[in-house]
């Protein structure tokens, strides 16, 4: 059983940066993808970026794109959301998440394990 820990999440003003951490507790093929999703209330998840961590390709979504990136730290099974020039609408619970590598930085992506979330806020 793969497990997640998230760490990194806190409230901020508008233009700082926060960097959100994942580790997994193991590294085999059923955690090779690793990413980011969020939820704001009311609105539905977004999945905001992937990692398929043997080759360290990438993926991050339109909506972020210029302001978050993504990278990993084998040795450290961790994977690090980094999140610049945040905005109010970026608030929100992040959630990581690993699963097969299916789908990880090309189409649809779909998880097998959840970190238990950490919240962002962001405020003027």
């Amino acid at each position: 059983q793969v497990e997640l820990v998230e760490s990194g999440g806190g409230s901020v003003q508008a233009g700082e940066s926060l960097r959100l951490s994942c580790t997994v507790s193991e590294y085999d093929w059923s955690s090779y993808c690793m990413g980011w999703f969020r939820q704001a209330p009311d609105k539905e998840r977004e999945r905001i970026a992937t990692i398929y961590r043997p080759g360290g390709a990438t993926s991050i979504g339109d909506f972020v794109k210029g302001r978050f990136t993504i990278d990993q730290d084998k040795a450290r099974r961790t994977v690090t959301l980094h999140m610049n020039s945040l905005k109010p609408d970026d608030t929100a619970m992040y959630y990581c998440a690993a699963g097969h590598s299916r789908g990880c930085t090309r189409g649809s992506w779909t998880p097998e394990y959840w970190g238990q979330g950490t919240q962002v806020t962001v405020y003027l």
